[in-house]
C-alpha cells in the first residue's frame, strides 16, 4: 500500500477552513499530474486527503473513517469490478466516486449498480470532480439525518422522513418527492406560518421568480391529497397574501353522523266510546 497526504501533512491531523464542512477523502489513482492540481484545491477546502497507489483491504478503509472516495478502476486491474462491489457493500456509508478513463454504457451502468454513487470520465476539471463528491456526502449526511429522525404525528396523518412519505391509517398517502419535501417543512414549522418565499428557498432550492406559482400549485395538489386520505381534518391552512400554516384541525365541513332515533313507548289505544242507549 502506498499512502501520502498533500503538503506533508500528517494523515490523521484534520484539516479546515472557514465555510467548509470537515471531509475526509481518498484518492486511488497514479496520475500524478491530475493528483497534484486536485491536491492544491483539496488543500484550499481544507479537506482531510489521502492519495492511495494501489488498492487496500476494506479494513484499511473503514479505518480512514473516510466520507468519500475517488477511484480510478484503471488502477485496480482485473478486479476492478470485485473490488468496487466489495468495498460499496462493506462501507455502504461511503459515498463511491469513479473517475476514470473512457468507458462503454454497459461499464458505467454496471459501477452504478454495483454501489458507486457517481461515475465520472477523465479527462475531467477538478472542480467539478469535487462538487459531485460534495454533493454525494451531502445526499448521505442528509439520508443519515432522516433515518434518525422520530415520525411526526398529526391529527390522522403520520410523516416518515425515512421512508419520504407520509401514511393515514397506515397507508400510504402517494406523495411525490417535493410534496413530501413541502408537508415535512411545513409541519416541522409546528403551527408558524412560512412566506410562499421561503417554502420555495427550502423546497426548490433558490430564490422564487416574481409570479411563480409553484408553491400554491403543489399546496393545492398536497391538500387535495390529504382531504381524500383524511377527510375529517384539515391540515395546511390558507394566510392570504403571506403563505400558509401547517396545523391539524378538526374540518367543519363533515356532515356529523345522523343522532340515533329511539323509539317512543306505545300507548294504549283509546276505549271506544259508546252511544248512549235511548228507552222509549
Amino acid at each position: 500500500m502506498t499512502e501520502r497526504t498533500a503538503a506533508g501533512r500528517e494523515p490523521d491531523r484534520p484539516a479546515s477552513a472557514p465555510g467548509n464542512a470537515h471531509m475526509r477523502v481518498a484518492v486511488l489513482d497514479t496520475d500524478s499530474g491530475f493528483l497534484q492540481v486536485l491536491g492544491k484545491r483539496l488543500e484550499r477546502l481544507g479537506w482531510e486527503h489521502r492519495v492511495i497507489a494501489s488498492p487496500v483491504p476494506t479494513e484499511t478503509v473503514i479505518a480512514m473513517r473516510l466520507n468519500a472516495i475517488v477511484v480510478d478502476l484503471a488502477v485496480l486491474g482485473p478486479q476492478a469490478w470485485d473490488y468496487l462491489e466489495k468495498l460499496c457493500a462493506s462501507l455502504p456509508g461511503l459515498g463511491v466516486v469513479v473517475c476514470t478513463g473512457q468507458s462503454t454504457v454497459a461499464q458505467r451502468v454496471r459501477g452504478l449498480r454495483l454501489g458507486a454513487d457517481d461515475w465520472l470520465t477523465k479527462p475531467c476539471h477538478p472542480e467539478e470532480l469535487l462538487a459531485r463528491v460534495e454533493a454525494v456526502v451531502r445526499r448521505r449526511r442528509r439520508a443519515e439525518a432522516r433515518e434518525e429522525r422520530e415520525p411526526i404525528s398529526a391529527g390522522e396523518v403520520e410523516i416518515r422522513a425515512d421512508r419520504f412519505q407520509a401514511y393515514v391509517g397506515g397507508r400510504s398517502v402517494d406523495l411525490t418527492r417535493r410534496e413530501f419535501e413541502l408537508i415535512e417543512l411545513l409541519a416541522a414549522a409546528e403551527g408558524r406560518v412560512l412566506e410562499r418565499e421561503e417554502i420555495y428557498q427550502r423546497v426548490w432550492g433558490y430564490a422564487m421568480a416574481r409570479g411563480d406559482r409553484s408553491v400554491d400549485v403543489f399546496v393545492r395538489k398536497l391538500r387535495q391529497k390529504l382531504e381524500k386520505a383524511s377527510p375529517q381534518w384539515r391540515y395546511i391552512h390558507t394566510h392570504f397574501g403571506v403563505g400558509y400554516r401547517f396545523a391539524p384541525e378538526p374540518s367543519d365541513d363533515v356532515t356529523p353522523l345522523p343522532e340515533p332515533q329511539v323509539a317512543e313507548p306505545a300507548r294504549p289505544a283509546p276505549a271506544p266510546t259508546r252511544e248512549p242507549t235511548t228507552v222509549p
